[in-house]
C-alpha cells in the first residue's frame, strides 16, 4: 500500500519521518537530515504531511505544500496523549503526530503567510525588550534603595532617581557608575520599544481586521494587531466562548456526579493576548462610572457585586467574546452593545 500519512517531527538538524498507509499501518520509519528534507519529499508520492505547530512548523509548512503535499499542523498539546508512556523519543512523537491527526475530532492550526510571522516577530521582540526593561528598572530601584534612595513607582521616575545617585557623593563611584551603566541601557531599550510599536501601529492602521477588533473598547492597536496576526482563521472557533476559551479566559472546571465546580480561569492558549486583553480591561474599570453603553452598565453591576481583580478577568472574556463577533461578521463595533455593518 502507498503512503497516504506522513508525521513529520521537527528539529535543528535531524527529522523523524513516520509514513502510514489508508489503513494506518506504518510503512515508512526513518531520520533525515535538514539538508536532505526537501529532496525526500520531492521524490514522495503528494500525501498528507503532519507537524507540531511549534518552532519552524510554518516554514515548513509553505516548502511542503509549494513540492504539491497538504500539509496540516496540530497543537503539540493534542499530540502528548498519544506519545507512548516511557517511549519519549523523536520516533515515537513522529508516530503520536499520525495518531492525532487520524482522529476525527482533531482541530488543525492555519498555516500562517511569511508576512503573518514578520509582524508577530515585532510582537514578540517588543514583549522581551519590554520585560528586560523591567528588569533593569527593578534593579537600578534595588541598588539606589541599598543606598537609602527611593522614589514613586513608575518608569518616568527613573531618571530623577538616577539624578539624586549622582548628586550623592556619598555613595561609591562604583555604585554610581553602575546605576548610569544600568539607566543608559534602559534609555536604549525604550528606543528599541518605541521603534517595534511604531511598526506595530502601523500595521494595525493598514489591517482591515485590526481596524475592526480596534473599536473594541480597551482593545488599543498593538492588541488589534496582534489578535489580527494571531487569529489566521476565526471560522475555526464554532462560539464567541470556544474564542475566550481558546485564550484561557474561562473558568477552569473540576465538576463530578453533576455537582458543577468552577475554579481561576485556565490561563490556556495565546499568554500574550491573554495578557493584553486584561490589561486592556484594567485601563477601562477607571471609566466604568462615565461608560454610558450596555457593556458598561454590566461592567458596573459586576463592580457591585464582585472585586475588581474578578470584574477586570470578566471584562476582559467578554471583550474576546465581542472580538470574535467583529472578526465573525467582519463588522466594527457598537456602543449600544451590538455590531453594525462598516461604513
Amino acid at each position: 500500500m502507498s503512503i497516504t500519512m506522513i508525521g513529520l517531527d521537527t528539529a535543528k538538524s535531524v527529522f523523524q519521518i513516520h509514513g502510514v498507509n489508508e489503513t494506518g499501518k506504518a510503512e515508512l520509519k526513518r531520520k533525515v537530515r535538514r539538508s536532505d528534507l526537501i529532496a525526500f519529499f520531492e521524490k514522495q508520492e503528494c500525501c498528507t504531511v503532519v507537524m507540531e505547530a511549534c518552532g519552524a512548523a510554518h516554514h515548513w509548512a509553505r516548502v511542503l505544500t509549494g513540492l504539491g503535499h497538504t500539509v496540516k499542523l496540530i497543537a503539540p498539546a493534542a499530540v502528548k496523549p498519544f506519545v507512548k508512556k516511557g517511549k519519549k523519543n523523536d520516533a515515537a512523537d513522529a508516530a503520536a503526530i499520525c495518531e492525532a491527526a487520524a482522529r476525527p475530532d482533531i482541530k488543525f492550526v492555519p498555516i500562517k503567510t511569511v508576512e503573518q510571522q514578520g509582524i508577530l516577530a515585532l510582537h514578540t521582540a517588543r514583549a522581551l525588550l519590554t520585560k528586560q526593561q523591567t528588569m533593569l528598572a527593578n534593579a537600578i530601584r534595588g541598588l539606589a534603595t541599598e543606598f537609602g534612595h527611593v522614589v514613586a513607582k513608575g518608569l518616568h521616575n527613573l531618571e530623577p532617581l538616577v539624578a539624586l545617585v549622582g548628586a550623592d557623593d556619598a555613595m561609591p563611584e562604583q555604585a554610581r557608575q553602575a546605576i548610569a551603566d544600568l539607566f543608559k541601557r534602559f534609555g536604549e531599550l525604550a528606543t528599541g520599544i518605541q521603534s517595534c510599536e511604531a511598526k506595530i501601529v502601523k500595521h494595525a492602521r493598514n489591517d482591515a481586521t485590526a481596524r475592526r477588533l480596534a473599536t473594541i473598547p480597551g482593545i488599543g492597536p498593538i492588541t488589534a494587531s496582534l489578535i489580527a496576526a494571531t487569529v489566521v482563521d476565526i471560522s475555526q472557533f464554532k462560539s464567541a466562548r470556544q474564542f475566550a476559551a481558546w485564550l484561557g479566559l474561562v473558568p477552569r472546571q473540576n465538576s463530578t456526579g453533576g455537582k458543577t465546580r468552577l475554579g481561576q480561569i485556565t490561563k490556556a492558549g495565546n499568554k500574550e493576548i491573554r495578557k493584553l486583553l486584561v490589561l486592556g480591561a484594567t485601563s477601562m474599570l477607571g471609566h466604568a462610572e462615565g461608560w454610558h453603553s450596555a457593556l458598561g452598565t454590566w461592567l458596573r453591576d459586576i463592580l457591585q457585586r464582585r472585586p475588581a481583580r474578578l470584574a477586570t478577568v470578566a471584562l476582559a472574556n467578554k471583550m474576546a467574546r465581542i472580538a470574535w463577533v467583529v472578526m465573525t461578521r467582519n463588522e466594527v463595533y457598537r456602543p449600544a452593545g451590538g455590531v453594525a455593518a462598516k461604513a
